[in-house]
């Protein structure tokens, strides 16, 4: 299993933020693996992978970027920075448009497993992944941007009043499935054979996503780790409520524009 070690010091400074480019990511991989996690998934699904679907057939080699980088079991590193608190959509994805086009491909030959595919030998990968999560951002998350950061908001009310009933074990240990809190200052962050981390001294993010079926770990060693979450209650009405002042310590601002 992976884990990671975690002191007292940097669990009380854990925080949660909402990324819309963390939305978008979410998103997009929704879009590829087509699978919905609930009626509401399905719906969104019916409506925008079609588009996606013609959108990848016409650039073969976004397609494959999209499958070697998101689709498996590790996400290349480029494509899923470490979130920073109160960063626009714009703001996030320009990092990713920056990334330089050799750590790309490094990345994905990791995400990969293996040699990179010759097709994805090239200078602008960073430029296509950038321009693939403005269009899913444009076309399927902005519309709604308000609602699903109003879902979002409420599971951090919720999951901060989960720790102030009963610490943070009971949040982490909820957190998505694989995450478990071991004691001994270690987080289970998933059930794969990955060496620990030491995270003493680093932030902690905790980034809640509305799709149900993705969430992953991202960091920029040594000072950022991030666990991006399915929140719970993704099926909130438009009249989720927003979270209150006193929160905003513990709740990052996103701006959507």
């Amino acid at each position: 299993m992976g884990w990671w070690e975690i002191n007292a010091d940097t669990l009380a400074r854990s925080r949660f933020v909402v990324s819309p480019l963390d939305e978008t990511l979410a998103c997009l991989k929704l879009l590829h693996a087509g699978v919905a996690g609930h009626p509401g998934e399905r719906a969104w699904l019916d409506t925008h992978r079609p588009a996606h679907l013609r959108r990848m057939a016409a650039d073969p080699v976004t397609a494959l970027l999209v499958d070697a980088g998101l689709g498996r079991g590790w996400n290349a590193d480029f494509l899923t920075p470490a979130p920073v608190e109160g960063l626009s959509f714009e703001e996030g994805v320009a990092r990713i448009r920056a990334a330089r086009p050799d750590e790309a491909r490094a990345g994905l030959t990791v995400s990969v497993g293996g040699p990179l595919p010759a097709a994805l030998d090239r200078d602008d990968l960073p430029e296509r992944a950038a321009a693939l999560l403005e269009e899913v951002w444009a076309q399927a998350v902005r519309p709604d941007w308000d609602r699903r950061r109003r879902v979002l908001e409420a599971d951090v009310v919720a999951r901060t009043a989960q720790v102030s009933r009963g610490g943070w074990a009971t949040v982490l240990d909820a957190l998505r499935p694989g995450t478990r809190w071991l004691g001994d200052n270690r987080l289970q962050i998933n059930l794969n054979p990955y060496p620990p981390r030491e995270l003493s001294g680093a932030e902690l993010l905790l980034v809640p996503v509305t799709p149900q079926r993705h969430g992953w770990v991202a960091w920029k060693e040594p000072e950022r780790y991030a666990l991006v979450y399915p929140c719970a209650g993704a099926l909130a009405d438009d009249g989720a409520r927003r979270v209150p002042a006193a929160l905003g310590a513990l709740l990052g601002p996103a701006r959507a524009a």
